[in-house]
């Protein structure tokens, strides 16, 4: 479950940008519109092969649940002189996907060793191939590694919610270095109709039957009057991180050795945005409000914090108030998305999360 907002606005834009030219290039054809990704995979596979060299050996695609549209994915084999390297295909990607892949990879293309060599393979996949052209169609393609460890999702272990943070981390830290040309603050962070989403809460709290309906009524309703301090608490917050965005253990995958100093990778870079590192960690925890057992007693935003200052990167002196802040704008928007959200469960502990933290920041 990821947050909406985001995840909606995503979703579209990606598959903008993976079919319309950048206004910076000379345009090109538009992919076809009448193939779906996976058709378009299948019909374009040989072309990137014929492309690569034919370094890029014969593409397996696949469907699997957790696609949602935007890429077609598949396996292959990556050859050079002397190795052969199992890689992941995608295409067509989004520019930003693209974009952050890429770069980061950049950073650690020197050391041209395989994932599991024990150097620091860096937080995100290798990139063996890339393009943002292919038979003539504006179309970007990455051919990253082929991870062979499991996702933390898999066996979410209080070892597993640790290395998750430490992924976010290095990515943060690596995501930096690898923009030295375009700070965050230089991208304005999206805007969010928090207005809107807590007048449309309302009305859900009255027309839902959501459990405790009384209650989020009168919760609701003391974060619209505290709203205006509210939002001016986060607008006052420094923009200095590119946030990954959609941060779950599905999307953190483990190298088979951990003998590299980035034993995991986060993968699918679409939502990568600026703003505070805050809301990466409040992103992971609300995702188990209804759950808090399975993150083992880790508190996401202390122990990223706490990574972050271990790895010699900032964290601001109010960043338990400004995660107070996120958590009870996002708590107060759940009866908004009670058809996606509405466990009860869940429901009753973003209550409890309101009425928690609106009194340490409404003043």
């Amino acid at each position: 479950m990821g947050d909406v907002t985001h995840q909606t606005h995503s979703h579209h834009q990606l598959a903008h940008e993976a079919s319309h030219p950048s206004p910076q290039q000379a345009p090109r054809d538009p992919a076809p519109r009448d193939q779906d990704a996976h058709q378009l995979g299948v019909s374009l596979g040989p072309v990137l092969c014929k492309q690569c060299d034919d370094r890029l050996g014969p593409i397996e695609w696949f469907r699997c649940s957790w696609q949602h549209g935007g890429a077609a994915t598949g396996f292959a084999v990556w050859r050079d002189e002397t190795t052969e390297t199992p890689v992941m295909v995608k295409l067509p990607v989004g520019s930003r996907e693209h974009r952050w892949t890429t770069s980061i990879a950049a950073l650690h293309a020197r050391s041209n060793v395989g994932p599991d060599s024990g150097t620091d393979a860096g937080p995100t996949p290798r990139v063996l191939a890339a393009g943002t052209e292919l038979n003539g169609y504006d179309l970007a393609w990455l051919v990253v590694e082929r991870l062979s460890g499991k996702p933390l999702s898999s066996a979410l272990t209080a070892e597993a919610v640790h290395d998750l943070l430490d992924a976010a981390a290095r990515f943060h830290a690596a995501a930096l270095r690898a923009s030295p040309n375009l700070r965050p603050a230089d991208e304005p962070p999206q805007a969010h109709d928090w207005d809107g989403l807590l007048a449309k809460s309302r009305e859900m709290v009255k027309d839902s039957g959501l459990t405790e309906a009384r209650h989020w009524k009168e919760a609701v309703k003391r974060v619209q009057r505290a709203l205006p301090r509210l939002k001016a608490k986060w607008a006052a917050r420094k923009i200095d991180t590119w946030c990954h965005g959609d941060l779950h253990p599905a999307n953190v995958l483990r190298r088979a050795s951990k003998s590299s100093a980035s034993p995991c990778v986060l993968i699918d870079l679409a939502m990568v945005h600026s703003g505070h590192w805050v809301e990466d960690a409040v992103y992971l925890e609300r995702l188990y409000w209804g759950r808090p057992e399975l993150l083992h007693g880790v508190k996401p935003v202390s122990h990223l914090a706490k990574i972050r200052r271990e790895m010699g990167v900032a964290t601001d002196d109010n960043y338990a108030e400004l995660a107070a802040v996120r958590r009870v704008l996002m708590a107060g928007c759940v009866p908004a998305y009670a058809t996606f959200e509405g466990h009860p469960k869940y429901t009753h502990a973003a209550l409890e999360t309101l009425e928690q933290y609106l009194p340490q920041v409404a003043h």
